[in-house]
Order: C-alpha cells, then sequence, then structure tokens
C-alpha cells in the first residue's frame, strides 16, 4: 500500500464506484510528465482514500498508435461501460482529445472514437465529459495557449455514442477574464482541466485552472442560465490559490464533497491533494 504523499501524479481524477467499495484514481505519470516517454495510462485503487493500491497499468498503446504522449485521463461510468477522456501530442500533430473505452475500471482501455475528437488544427487538452439536464452529452475542452495565447475554454455536443462531436464548438470563455487569472513567464494565460459541477440548488459551476498571484490556481465559473450555453462569468475570488491545480470534484461513501488536484505544481514534487469542500448559496468553499 502506499500514501498520497508517495505518489508521484498530476491530474489525478477519482471516480468512485460503490458497487466495488473503491475509488480509482486516474492520471499522468509525474516522472514522464514533461520529459521521457511515457508509457500510457495507470490508476490506483483504495477503499479509504488513504491507503492505496499501484500503479496498475490500465492503457498501453497497440503499436502504431498515433500518439507518443499521454496526459490527464479522466474516466466516466455511462450505462455498462468505463469511457476514458485523455490529451495525447505526437510530433508534427496537434495536441488532441480522444476517447478510450473499457468494460472495467482497471481496463484495458482501448479506442472508442476513431482518433481524435477535437478540431484537427487545432491544439487542445484537457477534455471532460458533462451530462446537460435533458441528457445530451457534452465534451468541454481547452484551446492551449501556446496557440492562442489568451487560452480558451469551449464545449462542443457529442454523439450518443460519445466517439464524436457533432456540432461546432462552442468559446464558453477566454482565460483573461477571469480577475485572478496572471500572465505566465512567456506572457500567455493558461486554461487547464476543465471540471463540470452542479451544485445542489442547480447552479452550475466549472473549474479550470491557470495562473494565480501564488503559483497554479484553481478557479470557478458559473454559468448565469444555468445550461452549458452559459453565459459564463468568472467568480472574482478563486477557490484553491496555493500552487495546486487541474481539479475535480466528488463524494466520498459519507457524501461528504471533496476536491482533487495536484500540488505543487512543479516536477518531481507533484502530488494528489484531497480537500474538503462544501457548497454556500453562491459557490463553493474548502473546509
Amino acid at each position: 500500500m502506499i500514501r498520497l504523499t508517495d505518489i508521484h501524479f498530476r491530474d489525478p481524477f477519482i471516480l468512485p464506484v460503490p458497487m466495488e467499495n473503491t475509488y480509482y484514481m486516474y492520471g499522468t505519470q509525474g516522472t514522464t510528465a514533461w520529459d521521457g516517454k511515457p508509457d500510457g495510462f495507470d490508476v490506483y485503487r483504495s477503499c479509504d482514500l488513504l491507503n492505496w493500491e499501484g500503479p496498475i497499468p490500465v492503457f498501453r498503446p497497440d503499436p502504431g498508435f498515433w500518439s507518443d504522449h499521454y496526459w490527464a485521463p479522466e474516466v466516466h461510468h455511462v450505462q455498462d461501460r468505463f469511457y476514458m477522456f485523455a490529451s495525447f501530442k505526437a510530433k508534427g500533430m496537434s495536441r488532441a482529445v480522444q476517447v478510450l473505452v473499457a468494460n472495467h475500471p482497471l481496463g484495458p482501455f482501448e479506442q472508442h472514437s476513431l482518433g481524435p475528437i477535437t478540431p484537427k488544427a487545432w491544439e487542445c487538452l484537457d477534455g471532460t465529459l458533462y451530462m446537460e439536464n435533458d441528457g445530451t452529452p457534452w465534451l468541454v475542452f481547452c484551446r492551449d495557449w501556446l496557440q492562442v495565447t489568451d487560452g480558451e475554454v469551449y464545449a462542443a455536443k457529442l454523439a450518443d455514442t460519445l466517439d464524436r462531436i457533432v456540432s461546432e464548438p462552442q468559446l464558453l470563455f477566454r482565460a483573461s477574464e477571469a480577475p485572478w487569472v496572471k500572465p505566465n513567464t512567456d506572457g500567455g494565460f493558461v486554461t487547464d482541466g476543465p471540471f463540470l459541477h452542479r451544485m445542489d440548488n442547480g447552479r452550475l459551476l466549472l473549474l479550470w485552472s491557470s495562473q494565480g498571484e501564488q503559483g497554479f490556481t484553481t478557479g470557478i465559473a458559473r454559468s448565469v442560465s444555468g445550461r452549458i450555453i452559459g453565459p459564463w462569468v468568472q467568480e472574482e475570488l478563486p477557490l484553491a490559490v496555493e500552487d495546486g491545480g487541474h481539479g475535480m470534484l466528488f463524494r466520498d461513501w459519507y457524501n461528504n464533497l471533496l476536491l482533487a488536484i495536484h500540488a505543487p505544481n512543479h516536477q518531481p514534487n507533484e502530488r494528489p491533494t484531497i480537500l474538503r469542500v462544501e457548497e454556500s448559496a453562491e459557490s463553493l468553499e474548502i473546509k
């Protein structure tokens, strides 16, 4: 068994599976996130969020698979299958979101979409699945600041089969719209790690990360309409400010709302971090 403080993982995504009494934590291999050749994707599993078993390989590319770099896998349970939305990159090809699928959280995950589902000429990353109240599936993703300088967040409708987008991507917001965001050392504004959360009172929030006063920061945008199309307004104060980000929310066996991020944001010290969160009347607060 291993503790979170000993797991070198970025972009943690935790999937609770109550019928197995098990939490599955997916993420980016920390040792090869920026340099070296990653193997693919791994998972850790736990019954109590304290003691973890792993890493367990869940995706290893077949010979000829187009990508040679792998980031930020998310796994969503839809009907009776498990869908992984992840970021891929290869020399001479744009960074893109592709969908994998498996019959169990431990995989093995195999290609579901026929290659990337984000626009071919765009540099895209960190795709997440969002199901609108009417059951329509949406892909929400970032367009990289390296291509557009002011990073962007988009939404596009997905086919019911979750293997392609079926609408033109719609711009939700740009990074510089948030009052807490600061430019990075290259003058760009980062968008990273979008994740949607519907509050008990019906408000629709979007967590995302960028550069702030104290390093990597996780902030919140709110949909005025309560729908994915927005319009979206940025909360003045971010949620998590001390050099931690790429956040997602999940509930434990006791219905506590928890935030998973990696912190700090520099290699080789990144570690998964789990924080208790509560809903206020308007937004979220770390407790």
